[in-house]
């Protein structure tokens, strides 16, 4: 029985305990071939049929994060909802700033500019007509400014998408596996 979507809820164990036994759900985010939803422990308001009025998803122009941005923006449309495309631009090292004839400003202002044309190309004008578009580019790490506008604007749902390389599987806090990690909303990962 090939499977379109895995439901799996999310312990919350932290620190050596988590470290030593690994987690299932982790496991499983990497692994299944259709997307998962996590569900962390926290969520007992959701109701029999949870309707995401509100979905953020966490685009960084990658296969599998413009894949999420479908599905995101697909579920906005049977929600009726609205839905937040988040670009998080990284914060450079500040040696680098240092360095002989690298402008901070104009590398910042060119991948901003860069991501705007690329986050505004995925809202079309068929999308506006179904759902409530919103882009945001913000400056951080990508898991905490996901994580902080998640909570701040009130997200039902993230959506992110997994790349699912052998690196990825290695690397123990990733994107995608420390907002599984922690978010208070469940959390629907996407394979390219």
């Amino acid at each position: 029985m090939k499977a379109d979507l895995v439901v799996v809820g999310t312990h919350g164990r932290t620190g050596f305990e988590r470290l030593m036994l690994g987690s299932v759900t982790e496991k499983v985010v990497r692994r299944a071939p259709c997307p998962v939803l996590t569900v962390p422990r926290g969520a007992e308001d959701v109701p029999e049929r949870p309707t995401f009025g509100r979905i953020l998803c966490g685009v960084d122009f990658s296969d599998a994060s413009l894949r999420a941005a479908e599905y995101a923006l697909s579920l906005a449309q049977e929600a009726e909802g609205r839905v937040s495309l988040v670009h998080v631009v990284e914060s450079l090292p500040d040696g680098l700033a240092s360095y002989p004839g690298f402008d901070l400003n104009h590398y910042r202002s060119t991948t901003i500019a860069d991501a705007r044309i690329k986050l505004d190309a995925l809202v079309t004008d068929e999308v506006r007509t179904w759902c409530e578009p919103d882009t945001k580019i913000v400056m951080g790490k990508p898991y905490e400014a996901l994580l902080r506008l998640a909570s701040d604007d009130r997200s039902d749902l993230i959506v992110l998408g997994v790349h699912g390389r052998a690196l990825d599987r290695m690397l123990f806090g990733s994107t995608a596996q420390a907002v599984v990690r922690q978010a208070t909303c469940p959390v629907l990962t996407i394979r390219p």
